[in-house]
């Protein structure tokens, strides 16, 4: 049985998909830094512009979660299932994720948020040149 709407399931996904992403990309961030990359600014400027774009999002989705009083706890997690606790107005609602499922939605969000990076540093390239 379903207690929580499917757009608060939605808002609720949204949070805890992009909560990973800020994860993976900050981690990115650290191992190009340290890495052996003949030209880093590049490839860190991209993911610095992500990372700005996923966390300004995720502020709005925290705020929204606030306003629907809803919110996400991590429970178990094994080789194939990861399981949270989706918490609505005092409802509550456990979700399983396949695994490899969250690595997809995770790496589709991750190609989201470049394309959104690339769009934005054009435009801040293209305006800087005229």
């Amino acid at each position: 049985m379903r207690y929580i709407t499917e757009e608060n399931t939605k808002i609720a996904s949204r949070y805890l998909f992009l909560s990973m992403a800020i994860i993976v990309i900050r981690q990115d961030i650290k191992y190009h830094d340290e890495g052996p990359f003949k030209i880093k600014e590049i490839y860190l400027q991209m993911l610095s512009e992500m990372e700005m774009e996923a966390v300004r999002e995720r502020k709005q989705i925290i705020r929204t979660m606030r306003i629907n009083q809803l919110s996400v706890l991590p429970l178990t997690k094994d080789d194939s299932f990861s399981n949270f606790l989706f918490i609505c107005q005092g409802k509550e609602e456990k979700k399983s994720y396949f695994n490899p499922a969250i690595r997809k939605k995770v790496e589709k969000l991750l190609q989201e948020l470049m394309f959104k990076s690339l769009y934005r540093l054009q435009n801040e390239e293209a305006s800087s040149n005229v």
